[in-house]
């Protein structure tokens, strides 16, 4: 078959109105369970500081003589430890005449960049806050920058043979990340367990995607059953339920993935100098400048409560 002679179409129009839907789409992720789940609060210096203390332990043999004079026992200092505060930002520049022009899915460019850079800077504090950053005091020509979930915790962790903890607890020292070996249902008790015998009641399991569908792979003492009346699998584990509590298991798209963080929160908290702020920068020309910004530390009241798998592998 073939057009008539003459036949008149839409490729020999002009002047056919553009079909542009007034709707813009993204799938980005801007969920942030760990600053989502860790407390908030003010903080009133670029270096932050708090106190750590524990119990001695507890002894079988304490029994005193009747009548017997007092033996003095010893006391220990509480540990002063802190964090410096690291100053992230986002910016927009806008022409006049981007601002101008009418636009399909936003009315104004400004406001739209402005929205879009806001959930951008939440996903890099995010991402910050759980990756291995130390911490440093930084001066006039080099940023500040607080020490991450990576480099505080360094008392109940499994690692890979050639990898190491920090050296101290105060996130001046990175961890040295080692050898990359599968999660398994072992390594995760055995932090479990750790935190426990510290002190800790830790609540949540954090991991990346992979080992989010690794720890879904455990059996644990349980038999799975498939719901045949429903016609549904269930193949996940979102409860993990330990000898010593039940963990929330936390996929975060912002993670790193070769950690499986065993977090007890309510000792981790994000403490900010300056809350998000959004103020207008020097007009230098035809356009419009806008800065982002938030000024933060990552806050571990004592990283003892909480551990990490760490060295794992992603694929």
């Amino acid at each position: 078959m073939a057009q008539p002679t003459n036949t008149f179409d839409t490729y020999d129009a002009v002047g056919i109105r553009e079909d542009l839907q007034d709707v813009i789409y993204s799938i980005s992720p801007t969920e942030t369970p760990f600053m989502s789940a860790a407390a908030r609060e003010q903080v009133k210096n670029t270096f932050h500081e708090w106190q750590t203390d524990s119990l001695a332990a507890a002894v079988t043999n304490n029994k005193v003589i009747e009548g017997d004079d007092a033996t003095l026992d010893a006391s220990s200092a509480t540990a002063r430890i802190g964090n410096y505060t690291q100053i992230m930002d986002k910016t927009v520049v806008i022409t006049g005449t981007q601002e101008a022009v009418d636009k399909a899915g936003r009315a104004s460019e400004l406001a739209y960049q402005i929205a879009k850079k806001s959930k951008e800077l939440k996903r890099d504090i995010e991402s910050t806050l759980l990756t291995n950053q130390v911490r440093a005091a930084g001066n006039s020509s080099t940023a500040r920058t607080f020490g991450s979930i990576g480099a505080w915790i360094a008392t109940n962790d499994n690692f890979a043979a050639d990898g190491s903890s920090p050296t101290a607890a105060d996130a001046s020292d990175a961890r040295n990340d080692g050898t990359q070996r599968a999660l398994t249902e072992a390594m995760l008790k055995d932090v479990i367990k750790g935190t426990w015998n510290a002190g800790g009641n830790p609540s949540v399991i954090m991991v990346g995607p992979f080992n989010k569908q690794k720890i879904s792979g455990f059996t644990g003492g349980s038999t799975r059953f498939d719901a045949s009346e429903d016609k549904t699998l269930y193949t996940s584990i979102d409860v993990y339920s330990s000898d010593f509590g039940d963990l929330e298991v936390v996929p975060n798209r912002f993670s790193r993935d070769r950690d499986a963080l065993v977090l007890d929160m309510d000792y981790w908290s994000v403490g900010f100098l300056r809350d998000f702020t959004m103020h207008e920068l020097s007009k230098s020309g035809d356009s419009e400048k806008r800065q982002l910004l938030a000024e933060l530390t990552l806050i571990s009241r004592n990283e003892g409560a909480s551990g990490g798998v760490f060295d794992l592998t992603t694929s």
